[in-house]
C-alpha cells in the first residue's frame, strides 16, 4: 500500500512535456487504490445495511407516546393558525426534529443508530423529490402570474359583465378545470379575486361564491397527478398510473356540480355593477404556458417510458423557462429611464419567480413527511393500518379517509395511506384518492384552498358559512363515491 501511495502522490514530472503522461499514471495508480480500498468499504456498508435492517416497537414505549403528544400540540398549532396567525410551518419542522432526535437517542443506546439513519434518509428523499416537483410547477405558476396571465383571465371575467348566477357558475368551472394543472390552491385564489372583484359589497355571492370555488378546485384536482399534493404523492409512489387519474374525472364531475346545482338557487339573481378594467398580458406568456404545459409531458414521459423519476423531466422543464427568461432578457430593450438617465430594463427574472415560490407549503409538508415517517418507524402506521385495512372494510376505511382529511390536513393523511401501503385493488387506491382530494372541502379548514380564501376574502367567506352548506357539499362527496363504485366497478 505504501509502494502504492508513492507512486501516485510523490512521483513528479521531470519535465513539462512530461505532465500529460504523470497525470495519466496519476490517475491509473488512484483507480487502482481506490480498488484496494473497496473491499473495506464494502464490507463497511455491509455492516451499516445489515445494522439498518434492525427495527425497535416503541409503541409502547415512553419514547413513542411522547412521539405522539409533540405532533398532536404542533398539529393543534397547525389548525389554529388562522386564530394565532403562527405559520403551519413551524410547529412540524420543530415537530419532527424532536420526534427523530427522539428515535435517534433511543437507537443509539441500543448499538443500532444506523437503522434510524438508513429511515431517516429514506423519508428526506421521498420529501426532496415531491418538494424540487413542487417547486418547479410553482416557479412556473408564479412566472404565469409575472406575465399577468392571470390578471389577463381575470379582467376579461370582470368585463364580460355577467349576472351573479352566471358568474357563480364560470368561476366554478373554471376553477375545476384550471386545478388539474395549476394546482388547487392557486386556481382558487385567481378565481376568489375575480370574484372579489365583481361582488364588491355583496357578502351572499361572494361567500357562496368561495364555497363553490373551493369544492370545484378540489374536485378537479383530484384527478390529475398535478392538482393536488396528494395526487402527485400517489403518482409518484407508483400505486397509480398517470393515465389511471383521469378515471376519477366522472366521479370528480359529480363531487362539483351536485352541491353547486343546489347552491344555485341561493345565489342572487342580480348583476353586479360594470367594470372597464383591462390588463395587458406582458410579453411571452403564452409561450411560457406552452413551456409548462412541455414541461409536464416531459415528465410524465420521463416517468412511463424511460423509469425516470417524474422530478427530473421537472427540473429539465425549469431549465426550458431558465433558457427562454434569459432570451426575454437579452431581447428586451425598452429601458426605464427618469431625467437622471436609464437605470434598469423590465426583465424576467427566473430567480426571482423561485423565491417566490410557497415555501411556508413546501416546509409544511418536510415537517409533515417527517413526521408522519417518524410516528410510522416507530411502529405506530402499522397499528393503524391493522384496524383500518385488516379489521374494516376496505371501501369504509377509504371513506373515513377523506372524513378524516377534512379535520386533519389531507397531506398527513394520505402520506400515512402510503407509508402503510395496504394491499388494495386500483380501484380502492383510486377511491382513496378520491377521498383524500375532495374531503377537504367539508370543511373550509381541511384544504389549503378554504384556509387561503378566508384569509383573501376579508371575512366575507368564512368557517360557518361554510359549515352552513356542509351537509350538501356532503351530499355531493357521497354521491362522487357511489359514482366510482358504479363507474369503475370492474377495478374495485
Amino acid at each position: 500500500m505504501t509502494g502504492l501511495y508513492q507512486r501516485v502522490i510523490l512521483q513528479r514530472p521531470s519535465a513539462p512535456g512530461d505532465i500529460y503522461q504523470h497525470m495519466l499514471r496519476m490517475l491509473k495508480n488512484l483507480f487502482a487504490l481506490f480498488l484496494l480500498l473497496f473491499p473495506v468499504v464494502a464490507s463497511a456498508s455491509q455492516v451499516v445495511n445489515e445494522a439498518a435492517t434492525k427495527t425497535l416497537d416503541l409503541t409502547d414505549h415512553g419514547i413513542g407516546i411522547a412521539a405522539i403528544i409533540v405532533f398532536v400540540i404542533a398539529y393543534i398549532l397547525v389548525m389554529a393558525e388562522e386564530f394565532t396567525h403562527l405559520r403551519k410551518s413551524k410547529p412540524v419542522i420543530i415537530a419532527a426534529g424532536v420526534i427523530w432526535g427522539m428515535i435517534g437517542y433511543i437507537y443509539t443506546q441500543h448499538d443500532i443508530g444506523a437503522s434510524a439513519e438508513a429511515a431517516v434518509r429514506h423519508n428526506f428523499l421521498e420529501y426532496s423529490e415531491l418538494m424540487l416537483f413542487l417547486l418547479v410547477a410553482m416557479t412556473y405558476i408564479n412566472a404565469m402570474n409575472e406575465r399577468e396571465v392571470f390578471g389577463a383571465l381575470r379582467a376579461w371575467l370582470i368585463r364580460m359583465g355577467f349576472g351573479f348566477r352566471k358568474l357563480f357558475w364560470m368561476t366554478g368551472t373554471i376553477a375545476f378545470f384550471m386545478s388539474p394543472i395549476a394546482d388547487n390552491l392557486t386556481t382558487a385564489l385567481l378565481m376568489c379575486a375575480v370574484v372579489m372583484a365583481v361582488g364588491g359589497s355583496n357578502r351572499k355571492f361572494i361567500g357562496l361564491a368561495c364555497i363553490n370555488i373551493v369544492v370545484a378546485a378540489n374536485a378537479g384536482g383530484a384527478f390529475s397527478p398535478f392538482g393536488d399534493i396528494t395526487t402527485l404523492m400517489v403518482w409518484q409512489s407508483g400505486v397509480v398510473e398517470f393515465s389511471a387519474f383521469f378515471l376519477l374525472f366522472i366521479p370528480a364531475v359529480v363531487n362539483y356540480i351536485v352541491p353547486a346545482s343546489i347552491m344555485h338557487f341561493s345565489v342572487p339573481m342580480s348583476e353586479p355593477d360594470a367594470c372597464d378594467e383591462s390588463i395587458e398580458m406582458k410579453r411571452g406568456g403564452l409561450i411560457i404556458v406552452a413551456l409548462f404545459l412541455l414541461t409536464i409531458f416531459t415528465a410524465v414521459g420521463f416517468y412511463n417510458f424511460l423509469n425516470i423519476p417524474p422530478v427530473i423531466g421537472m427540473l429539465t422543464g425549469l431549465g426550458y423557462l431558465q433558457f427562454f427568461g434569459y432570451y426575454l432578457k437579452e431581447t428586451s430593450r425598452r429601458a426605464l429611464t427618469t431625467k437622471e438617465g436609464q437605470i434598469g430594463t423590465p426583465v424576467f427574472d427566473i430567480f426571482n419567480r423561485i423565491a417566490r415560490a410557497e415555501w411556508d407549503t413546501l416546509l409544511f409538508f418536510y415537517g409533515v413527511v417527517l413526521c408522519v415517517g417518524g410516528l410510522g418507524f416507530i411502529g405506530y402506521l402499522g397499528m393503524a393500518s391493522d384496524v383500518m385495512y385488516g379489521q374494516w372494510d376496505t371501501t369504509w376505511a377509504n371513506v373515513s379517509v377523506g372524513v378524516l382529511s377534512a379535520i386533519v390536513d389531507n397531506i398527513p393523511v394520505m402520506y400515512a395511506v402510503l407509508s402503510m401501503n395496504p394491499d388494495m385493488s386500483l380501484g380502492q387506491w383510486l377511491l382513496v384518492t378520491l377521498t383524500a382530494g375532495v374531503g377537504g372541502s367539508l370543511l373550509s379548514i381541511g384544504s389549503a384552498a378554504g384556509v387561503a380564501l378566508m384569509g383573501q376574502s376579508k371575512g366575507m367567506y368564512t368557517f360557518f358559512g361554510h359549515l352552513k352548506w356542509t351537509p350538501v357539499i356532503a351530499l355531493g362527496y357521497a354521491a362522487s363515491i357511489l359514482t366510482h363504485l358504479w363507474v369503475n366497478s370492474a377495478l374495485m
